[in-house]
């Protein structure tokens, strides 16, 4: 991961690089913004950025010794803290238990959410967070001497959900960091950390990446979207890059979503109830998990139909095919009707989590929608 590498933040690039070229390195920094916005791959580009040999103007060489380990984050002064979950038969964990995981994690795609994290890990219903042993193993890495002989970097990705014991641990640190130490913690929501760390450490507000850069990433490879899907794509993901490959991943279930959704409001409006039987049993056959995205799908689509009443173009994040459909649909979404229709997806959505006969449930959900779209 290199500056270049990173999608659009242009500023938080710049301002990173002229203090590391002025030597005004913070020991501490905490990196904070919105999910999606690029902390992570920040803090590994700007890391990579102060251990290479030869940093040019705007990026890491990538030819000295240290940004080839980087390549494959292996290099011995770059260090990983982040939340883990227990293995079977062990009593304790720290996060070396999973960097290899970890590694290959990040080098597949740098851009990851907490629960895809949770996902790679097997985590089921268990809760990760950055056990108190954690803190034993900090200190020892970092009390060893660096190995390149420049900087030692300790990255703390989601921060907050450090255990207590290991954050006033990691306080000590930071009151007297070892030479050439330097920590980047990277959080979504840094009021959930200790006021003493927040006060430490040199807050970075990261914001929200602007549309145009995620526009100018889709329209090339590795993505190579067409103009208008990747204009949709990136004013849907609203500055979130991790929203906008979920996007892109799940377009052509989403299309499916759509025609379920427009065949169903149709018949609807023009009462036919057989059709609607069979459209109810069509959808009954599908798995539950795929029912309730579904219905997710359907909510969202209702919410964006009612903004689009206000004539409010910043505020809609409908794809091109959505919009062209929701242009004559959405004066059937109003103040008159929303609250009705949000509540009967949410119960219909209850439903299927409780396992009641989905046949039953979507059929009862497109009567009530006759009542709520004619009497809008």
């Amino acid at each position: 991961m290199y500056f270049k590498d990173i999608i659009g933040q242009e500023n938080i690039k710049r301002r990173l690089i002229e203090e590391s070229k002025e030597g005004r390195i913070p020991h501490a920094q905490l990196l904070t913004g919105p999910e999606g916005c690029g902390k992570l791959p920040l803090a590994i580009a700007y890391a990579r950025y102060i251990c290479c040999s030869h940093p040019g103007e705007s990026d890491a060489c990538g030819i000295c010794p240290s940004c080839k380990m980087f390549n494959k984050l292996t290099h011995p002064d770059l260090h990983f803290i982040f939340p883990v979950v227990k293995k079977k038969g062990k009593d304790t964990i720290v996060c070396d238990d999973y960097i290899s995981e970890w590694r290959n994690f990040i080098l597949k795609n740098p851009y990851f959410s907490f629960n895809a994290w949770l996902n790679e890990m097997g985590a089921e219903n268990q809760q990760a967070i950055i056990y108190s042993k954690e803190s034993n193993e900090i200190i020892r890495k970092l009390s060893l001497k660096s190995s390149q002989g420049g900087y030692k970097v300790m990255i703390i990705w989601q921060a907050e959900k450090m255990n207590v014991e290991c954050a006033n641990k990691l306080l000590k640190l930071l009151e007297e960091p070892p030479e050439k130490t330097v920590f980047l913690l990277t959080t979504e929501n840094p009021d959930m950390l200790l006021q003493t760390i927040q006060s430490r450490a040199q807050r970075i507000n990261i914001p929200k990446i602007d549309n145009e850069s995620i526009f100018k990433t889709l329209v090339v490879p590795p993505f190579g979207l067409g103009e208008e899907d990747a204009r949709d794509i990136a004013h849907i993901s609203n500055g979130n890059f991790i929203k906008t490959l979920e996007s892109i991943s799940i377009n052509e279930q989403s299309q499916i979503y759509l025609d379920y959704f427009m065949r169903l409001m149709r018949l609807c409006y023009q009462r036919k109830v057989r059709d609607m039987k069979q459209w109810s049993e069509e959808v009954a056959g599908w798995g539950r998990e795929r029912q309730k995205a579904f219905l997710i799908y359907c909510q969202r689509m209702i919410r964006e139909n009612f903004m689009l009443n206000f004539h409010q173009s910043e505020l809609n994040y409908l794809t091109g095919s959505e919009r062209n459909f929701s242009s004559r649909f959405a004066p059937f979404v109003n103040e008159g009707n929303i609250i009705g229709i949000m509540n009967e997806l949410s119960e219909a959505q209850s439903h299927i989590e409780q396992n009641v006969n989905p046949k039953m449930v979507f059929f009862d959900f497109s009567l009530k929608m006759i009542v709520l779209l004619i009497n809008k």
